[in-house]
């Protein structure tokens, strides 16, 4: 029987954990978010529904943006006319994340499903690697049509890296009582992400995208059984899998991949870190016109919020110079 490595000590959460398992020629990285997660979801206070999807959006850039082997920058972004109409996640290097969501709280209330599809409706989502200022930003745009972001970062892959990936996502909510009897809530999130990434590009061949009505599809097509024995074990993982603080990561890659061996490598810690600063929105707001930012000025001050950590900066106009 196949032996599966496992570390000593599990990562816990908050900890992309990057794993292999040779003999399905398939790599993958797996994560458990908290209190991370909850530092970002409370700042704002959002209506559950948006809170949810915000969270699984926070889960998906995590697995992808750990993946960046370079100083830099991934960026998640939807713009779409549902009611979330934008979210923004980053994941800078080599452990920062942030994030916020723009929603329409009426719009969210008349709707009948509250699920990811449902909150998105209709726009695109772009993925976007930018390694700094001194070069060129690589960008993927994904279609969303009332379509869900496990379904969206599979045709990313697919469309962009031509690289067959498989993933779930699953967002949980604990209700507890303070001392005194008042509710408390926190809020786990997990993903699995795997790839199949055999030596010869023939094995990673995949079926053709649907091309329209009266497309039948290729019936000739063959899948690599690697991959398929692969999706197969993925469709068996319950939300409670993912979210459940007791199914730690490394205990789930056993449970998939054990009878095949299973090897799990240095887990990345992520938290809650914006990048903003003074110094950096002084820099902005000194690039303005004195005319653009005489519109900003209020009782006798600029205040300029932070949407991803809600830190607010207030400057003087006249600290601008004469005709700030």
């Amino acid at each position: 029987m196949s032996e599966a490595t496992l570390s000593v000590e599990f990562a816990g959460q908050d900890a992309v954990i990057p794993f292999q398992v040779s003999p399905l020629d398939v790599r993958g990285r797996a994560v458990q978010l908290g209190p991370m997660l909850d530092s970002i979801l409370e700042r704002h206070a959002y209506p559950e529904p948006v809170s949810r999807l915000l969270a699984e959006t926070v889960t998906l850039t995590v697995l992808l943006g750990t993946a960046l082997k370079f100083e830099g920058k991934f960026i998640l972004q939807t713009q779409t006319d549902g009611p979330v109409s934008m979210i923004v996640t980053d994941f800078a290097t080599p452990d920062s994340v942030r994030a916020y969501a723009r929603y329409d709280e009426a719009a969210i209330a008349e709707l009948d499903e509250l699920d990811s599809a449902s909150l998105l409706g209709r726009g695109t989502l772009a993925m976007t690697i930018d390694q700094g200022a001194y070069t060129q930003r690589y960008q993927g745009i994904v279609q969303l049509d009332n379509t869900s972001l496990e379904e969206v970062a599979r045709q990313y892959f697919r469309q962009s890296e031509q690289i067959p990936t498989e993933i779930r996502l699953a967002v949980g909510e604990t209700l507890t009582r303070r001392e005194g009897g008042s509710p408390a809530h926190s809020w786990t999130a997990g993903g699995v992400l795997v790839q199949f990434l055999p030596d010869t590009e023939e094995r990673m061949r995949q079926r053709d995208l649907h091309g329209g009505d009266g497309d039948t599809g290729d019936s000739s097509f063959v899948e690599d059984e690697a991959w398929t024995e692969t999706k197969f074990l993925m469709q068996t993982i319950d939300d409670v899998e993912l979210t459940d603080i007791l199914v730690e990561p490394e205990k789930l890659l056993y449970r998939l991949f054990h009878e095949h061996g299973v090897r799990v490598f240095e887990p990345t810690r992520v938290r809650d870190n914006c990048s903003c600063s003074r110094e950096k929105v002084n820099d902005v707001l000194a690039g303005l016109t004195a005319d653009e930012r005489a519109e900003s000025v209020e009782d006798g001050e600029i205040t300029v919020k932070c949407e991803f950590c809600s830190a607010a900066y207030t400057f003087d106009p006249a600290s601008f110079g004469p005709n700030g």
